[in-house]
């Protein structure tokens, strides 16, 4: 399978290709933290890594994309994109998390204690979503306050993402067992998840946590006759 990825959830914006086919070889275009500008970004990263491994469009099997949790705009970027790549080519489409991609790099495989991958949200609030030492999912994505995590995390919890320091601190946990920092995901752990997802279950729809903070415009509002 010869697959497309692509990542603006966060501060990065990536692409890659993927072919498991010859060995999983794998060509990443990405910029790290960004902040915005993932538009202006993207397709010159897509043609750079569609170029680079000499792959035309159409020999692409599949497009993953990630669906968050993550920024508005930048989700809205890359699932624009994707589906549009996904309705051109007649390929699947596949919508791929952004804390399952963490995990997926960071979960350590000993068969130990579970993993919790922890963004920053706003506030004392943090998304995210407990993996086990694999890296498969044990539980949902949510939106939890410290207080919430503190009362609930079990015993030996390891931890990954750019709130897990901040968890750590808050939840009286070691910083030994934070296994990672990183706040974004590796553009190849989207494309290996991408590969093995089913479409029928992994759709590309923004994945929200919480409601936008947006409420709607009363003010100067034209009301119909």
């Amino acid at each position: 399978m010869r697959l497309l990825a692509i990542d603006t959830a966060l501060a990065n914006c990536a692409a890659a290709v993927i072919d498991n086919d010859a060995g999983s070889a794998c060509f990443e275009a990405c910029a790290e933290e960004i902040g915005r500008g993932h538009a202006e970004r993207l397709m010159d990263m897509i043609g750079e890594v569609m170029a680079e491994t000499s792959t035309p469009f159409s020999s692409l099997d599949r497009v993953a994309v990630t669906i968050g949790p993550g920024s508005f705009t930048g989700m809205r970027v890359g699932l624009a994109v994707a589906r549009g790549f996904g309705l051109v080519l007649g390929k699947p489409v596949v919508g791929i998390t952004t804390l399952a991609a963490i995990a997926r790099s960071a979960a350590p495989g000993d068969a130990g204690a579970p993993l919790l991958v922890a963004l920053t949200g706003k506030g004392d609030e943090v998304y995210c979503q407990q993996f086990d030492a694999s890296g498969a999912p044990a539980g949902q994505a949510g939106v939890l306050t410290f207080a919430d995590l503190a009362a609930n995390l079990p015993e030996g919890i390891r931890l990954a993402g750019s709130a897990a320091e901040k968890v750590a601190g808050e939840c009286g946990i070691s910083a030994d067992r934070i296994l990672s920092r990183r706040g974004f995901p590796c553009i190849r752990d989207v494309a290996e998840l991408g590969i093995t997802a089913d479409p029928a279950r992994s759709s590309p729809s923004p994945l929200y946590l919480r409601p936008p903070d947006a409420t709607p415009q009363t003010k100067g509002r034209i009301e119909r006759q």
